[in-house]
């Protein structure tokens, strides 16, 4: 009889094997999720430029989603810069007041304010109402096969949903950014006077000295970007969602999530590069 071949048993894979296996995969899934997103938005912007070029663009979706971001966020934000103002001046005062500047609150306070405080609100603002409102609704879209079905008949979602979402999203930023600014500015301004003995004239003295118009325009260029990562990264995740609404819910903490790290990254990078280029004078 001839001997049976023994069966050789494949090695099972080792624990080393599984993790870099798993980490190659995530590492290769979200460079490709990010080049999609790259790719959303470069066909928003370049498909917002020709529809309102060509007379398409949707304006009467732009306007509804507008206002329902203003709605959702202006009393948020209200609440949000009256105690950002006043710890910003508290924190502030106490250590200039141990230097003997309590002139310099208004000037410390208002580059407080203006260059960090409001432009970080408004993007936080707007990455956990407008970026989970904007991923629940895409993401619900397309588990019901409605994106499907615009594709079916010959309509491009990313010009019917996506395009008017981030219009509305570039306009409700700035205007909200500016909403935080001034609220926070007269916050840390009653609390100056009121609870630090800073006289009124000497205040806006040094805050007129110290905060030139290009502050404000960094802070509402920053809002601006802010704004645009939020709306694609929302877009994006919803676009994609998949699996019921397990996978809209899973959609929407991503989108959340992802917006507000992006903020936060991008925030980091400008501050930096502003630094460099535009450093602080006194007007």
């Amino acid at each position: 009889m001839k001997p049976v071949p023994a069966v050789r048993r494949s090695a099972a894979p080792t624990a080393l094997a599984i993790v870099r296996q798993n980490f190659s995969d995530v590492a290769i899934g979200s460079l490709r999720t990010f080049g999609r997103t790259v790719s959303l938005g470069l066909e928003s912007v370049r498909g917002g430029i020709t529809d309102v070029l060509g007379r398409k663009f949707q304006w009467r979706e732009m306007l509804y989603q507008a206002w329902y971001l203003i709605t959702v966020t202006t009393l948020p934000a209200i609440l949000m810069a009256v105690p950002f103002g006043v710890v910003v001046s508290v924190q502030v005062g106490n250590l200039i007041h141990q230097l003997g500047a309590d002139s310099l609150i208004g000037a410390a306070g208002g580059l407080g304010v203006i260059q960090q405080g409001a432009p970080i609100a408004t993007g936080l603002l707007l990455g956990g109402a407008g970026a989970s409102a904007i991923a629940s609704d895409l993401g619900a879209r397309t588990v019901r096969e409605e994106i499907d079905a615009l594709r079916v008949m010959g309509i491009d979602p990313v010009h019917r949903l996506v395009i008017p979402r981030v219009a509305a999203m570039l306009l409700v930023a700035p205007l909200l950014n500016i909403l935080i600014i001034f609220v926070g500015v007269v916050a840390g301004y009653f609390v100056a006077i009121g609870a630090q003995n800073v006289t009124p004239g000497s205040y806006w003295a040094t805050f007129g000295a110290f905060t030139v118009l290009d502050d404000v325009w960094i802070s509402l260029g920053k809002a601006l970007l802010f704004g645009f990562l939020v709306v694609i990264v929302a877009c994006q995740r919803g676009l994609e969602a998949r699996g019921g609404p397990r996978g809209v819910a899973d959609g929407v903490n991503a989108a959340v999530v992802l917006s507000v790290a992006a903020i936060i990254v991008a925030n980091l990078v400008i501050t930096q590069v502003v630094t460099m280029f535009l450093p602080m004078r006194v007007a």
